[in-house]
């Protein structure tokens, strides 16, 4: 194998997750040149990447068909030995089979993955305990075995320096921000953690420029003094940089999760409407998992989380104490 691309256009925690297919593949066959296909914005993971050469963008602002067949050409130059397909699309799936590649591997889903080389199903049971990592691999064990590479990402210099006048004192960082409101640990519970966490750590509230507002907010319902919106400030390779020498890191079930686990970041991940056993929970050797301790025959109430609580409670969120999440912070 020579030439392989990885294709994965889903969501920034998504493409983190991917990135240990292209760890075992380079520790495997090292010389191998791995290429990703990612949505547009998520590109910027892989600046000063060691291991990927070319990153792919997927425009989704352009129409469907020309940004197929913008890629496709893309694509079937770069002559692959295989093409990776983690996406469980018709458009991802297209562009694997008429790539040109010399082998196909990716996930059922879809009508076209009959004609894939290798082909896996993508389940999520919850009894199983699999994460996704695992779950990823099968994509690639005919080459590798059955072991998923670790996740990774590479803020270079540039990035440490950019955030380092924030680290010379002990800090704490908080991601208190999700795409759906059932996964997101409320911004009152956010601030109550604030409050009580020891004045000797400085806060930093990350997020990126449509979460400033939350923050904002959480802050001024905090009424701490050395707490810090950073919310925009930072890329997400500065932002990882800053999270990796925290004292801790406080995330929902979402992208900084995955961000913090990338540079190996302690970390404490906060479950509400979702369980760990979905197979999205941190990797970090130094990772936390908070959840209610309530019996909740309504939890989970989905893979993805939910505009609004379908119980107009959420006990889930509402019955995690406080202090489970600050006894993270001193082991």
């Amino acid at each position: 194998m020579k030439k392989i691309l990885i294709i994965q256009t889903a969501s920034i925690g998504d493409v983190i997750l991917t990135t240990a297919i292209a760890e075992k593949i380079h520790a495997e066959k090292p010389k191998a040149a791995i290429d990703f296909l990612v949505k547009k914005g998520n590109e910027t993971l892989f600046h000063h990447h060691p291991y990927i050469q070319k990153v792919l963008i997927r425009d989704k602002t352009l129409p469907k068909k020309k940004c197929f067949l913008q890629l496709l050409q893309q694509i079937y130059a770069e002559k692959y030995d295989l093409i990776v397909n983690v996406q469980r699309h018709s458009f991802t799936a297209l562009l694997t089979l008429f790539g040109g590649a010399k082998e196909t591997s990716g996930f059922k889903g879809n009508l076209w993955s009959i004609f894939y080389s290798h082909r896996s199903a993508h389940r999520i049971q919850p009894a199983l305990g699999m994460h996704e990592t695992e779950r990823n691999q099968q994509l690639i064990q005919h080459l590798t075995g059955k072991t998923p590479g670790p996740i990774m990402l590479y803020p270079d210099n540039k990035a440490f320096a950019k955030v380092s006048e924030y680290k010379t004192i002990p800090y704490i960082t908080i991601a208190p921000a999700s795409l759906w409101f059932t996964k997101q640990f409320p911004k009152e519970r956010w601030s109550d953690l604030i409050r009580q966490i020891p004045e000797a750590f400085t806060i930093y509230l990350l997020g990126g420029k449509n979460d400033n507002a939350l923050c904002e907010d959480i802050l001024t319902r905090s009424e701490r003094k050395n707490c810090l919106t950073l919310a925009g400030k930072f890329s997400l390779l500065e932002t990882a940089a800053l999270m990796k020498h925290s004292v801790m890191n406080f995330v929902n079930d979402s992208a900084p999760l995955h961000l913090a686990s990338a540079v190996n970041a302690p970390v404490t991940a906060i479950f509400c409407s979702t369980v760990p056993e979905f197979g999205f929970g941190p990797l970090s050797e130094k990772s936390f998992v908070v959840e209610t301790k309530k019996s909740l025959p309504c939890r989970p109430c989905g893979l993805h989380g939910k505009k609004k609580c379908p119980k107009k409670h959420f006990d889930c969120a509402m019955t995690i104490k406080i202090q489970d999440l600050i006894n993270k912070i001193d082991v």
